[in-house]
């Protein structure tokens, strides 16, 4: 009996790892644009993102498994999200006067925001590990040697429909015209009449809502704790500074490759090493194409 050569081996490895990291990759993408959508128009990098995202998963967690309330899976989501965009709102109301008087004192204020979150989750809901479930139709097939689940089609068919709607309201709605032209030019932006608070606003609710679907979405390929989603958010800060931190599409394929990356990383060397690896992955992307992947190729974006 023949056997199969290294080659072999390694690709038939190689292409399960790249599927799954696509999947995953998507999830911090989801992540990366909340940050970018902040930073674009306010120039504050929101490190209470993953700490906020958390909260809102022990929210679905609570409403929806009796511990809050008994709601069915969808209320649960539902109310969450009203409460974490009511959260994102007060948030920037909280910090708009550091906004406009620093924006590195506003990043800083931030870090306080996201302890808070914590605080409030822990004290709410404790320290222990929780399972949170995902409703996805269990469907398994194997395509060209790849096993497909339920899971990847769901996360899949997510992240494209929520994408697909940021990248409709910003090129064909008013409020998304406005969103880059004070991305692009604050003062001129402001000068036609454009009100700075508003964009500011709208861009907060967006990575709020994002925050929550990335969330939801990574939480079922682990457990839940009050550390869980922050270090998901860990990832996806990695793929907004592959992407440039200032472009949308650059968010999409920094965290496509933060997630291909890490995977293959973790399988074929070591998961313990995987935060050094990712930090890794940062200073070099920070050295080599600071201003993002994009940009890097030659590319630009108007998002």
């Amino acid at each position: 009996m023949t056997q199969p050569s290294a080659v072999a081996v390694l690709l038939s490895d190689l292409f399960p790892l790249v599927w799954s990291g696509l999947i995953t990759g998507c999830l911090y993408a989801l992540g990366a644009m909340g940050l970018v959508m902040i930073f674009k128009c306010s120039k504050v990098v929101n490190f209470s993102h993953g700490n906020v995202a958390g909260l809102a998963a022990f929210l679905v967690y609570g409403l929806s498994s009796g511990v809050l309330l008994q709601l069915s899976w969808g209320m649960a989501v539902g109310v969450t999200l009203v409460a974490i965009v009511a959260v994102a709102v007060l948030t920037y109301a909280l910090i708009a006067p550091l906004v406009f008087a620093s924006d590195l004192t506003a990043t800083i204020a931030t870090l306080g925001i996201g302890l808070i979150a914590q605080g409030v989750t822990l004290l709410v809901f404790g320290a222990d590990i929780v399972a949170l479930d995902l409703p996805v139709p269990p469907f398994r097939a194997t395509v060209l040697g790849l096993r497909i689940t339920g899971y990847d089609l769901t996360v899949l068919a997510v992240a494209l429909v929520t994408i697909g709607a940021l990248f409709f309201v910003i090129d064909h709605t008013k409020l998304g015209i406005a969103f880059r032209a004070m991305s692009d030019n604050p003062f001129a932006a402001e000068v036609c009449g454009l009100s700075l608070k508003a964009v500011h606003i709208f861009a907060w609710t967006v990575a709020a809502v994002l925050g929550v679907v990335g969330a939801l979405l990574i939480v079922p390929t682990t457990f839940l704790s009050v550390t869980t989603v922050a270090v998901f958010m860990l990832q996806a800060f990695a793929a907004a500074v592959v992407g440039g931190f200032t472009s949308l599409p650059g968010a999409l394929i920094g965290g496509v490759l933060i997630g291909v990356l890490m995977n293959l990383f973790t399988y074929y060397v070591s998961p313990e090493y995987s935060s050094t690896f990712l930090l890794c992955i940062i200073l070099v992307a920070l050295n080599i194409f600071p201003n993002g992947v994009l940009a890097a190729a030659g590319g630009g974006s108007r998002v």
